[in-house]
């Protein structure tokens, strides 16, 4: 950790520690985080001493201009920092400088004009028509308990066949069941409706008939081994499984076959916009990164496949 003992004054250290302190003990930051930010902060104060050519004092602070974090945030980049771990630098001096306007310490407007760094978006991993099939195949083969089988397999099947958030999955009632479609409410309170395909239908009717808990129309109809409403932590354990079992990559999760659904849609050829309104999303830009995982596919076809390539 980086030693501010020479670049600030007394009442800064001061300052610096509550907010440490804040940070455990009402915050209840984990130790690694409280670390991490301190580090961060140690860092830009020692720029700082630097950059004002003394001590850094509660007035330097106070009188923090805009430029003064674009050039800390400039010698970050050219260290080498990546734009992760600037965005974390500036979360932290963010999280300090507002801890000393809310003791009333210092007041600085400095950070209204500061951006966070672009983060680089990763792809979507999906998994084959062959390997999503076939996790919730296996899932039978995994659980003695039948209902219990039935239960997870119908849960993934509502994320692969539907395109459902694990959380959207869990919350489907018997009420939202339609003859030929799920009413779905997503993030924002959004409310959708989703195609439900026979093998989807299938696999939750044989869920129901074996479920041995009586479930209200408008309740949440997964249950956990108790009566419970199911938790997405046992559905994520039994993928884990799934990927052991089947020798699937780790990026195999219960959301990866909502990713799964998109891929297969847009390879298949359907439309971004009828995509863009099954995946619940608010914009067309979220739904497009899929076109870039299908061209991903297709050079590698085409590398693997080609006399010339």
């Amino acid at each position: 950790m980086t030693d501010t003992a020479f670049s600030t004054d007394e009442a800064v250290k001061t300052q610096v520690a509550r907010w440490q302190r804040d940070l455990a003990a009402v915050r209840r930051l984990a130790d690694k985080t409280v670390e991490a930010y301190h580090s961060d902060l140690a860092q830009f104060l020692l720029f700082l001493s630097g950059h004002s050519g003394g001590a850094v004092s509660l007035a330097v602070l106070e009188d923090l201009r805009p430029a003064d974090i674009r050039a800390f945030m400039a010698r970050r980049r050219n260290e080498g920092v990546g734009p992760r771990s600037l965005a974390r630098n500036l979360s932290a001096l963010k999280s300090f400088f507002s801890f000393l306007e809310r003791e009333g310490v210092i007041s600085t407007e400095a950070f209204t004009a500061i951006r966070t760094p672009k983060q680089p978006r990763s792809l979507p991993k999906a998994l084959t028509v062959a390997e999503a099939r076939g996790s919730i195949a296996s899932v039978a083969e995994m659980e003695e308990n039948q209902w219990i089988a039935a239960r997870d397999a119908a849960v993934l099947a509502l994320c692969y066949g539907a395109g459902l958030r694990i959380s959207e999955a869990l919350a489907v009632t018997k009420a939202d069941l339609d003859s030929d479609a799920l009413r779905i409410t997503g993030k924002g309170g959004k409310t959708r409706l989703v195609p439900l395909l026979a093998p989807v239908r299938a696999a939750i009717t044989e869920y129901l008939r074996l479920c041995p808990f009586h479930i209200e129309p408008a309740e949440p109809m997964f249950r956990g081994a108790k009566g419970g409403v199911l938790s997405p932590r046992l559905i994520q354990l039994r993928v884990v499984q799934l990927r052991s079992a089947l020798g699937l990559p780790p990026s195999a999760t219960p959301h990866a076959l909502r990713h799964s659904f998109a891929t297969h849609l847009l390879g298949r050829g359907g439309d971004l916009r009828a995509i863009q309104e099954l995946l619940g999303h608010a914009s067309l830009s979220t739904t497009q990164i899929y076109t870039a995982i299908d061209s991903e596919r297709l050079l590698d076809a085409y590398h693997k496949a080609h006399p010339r390539a």
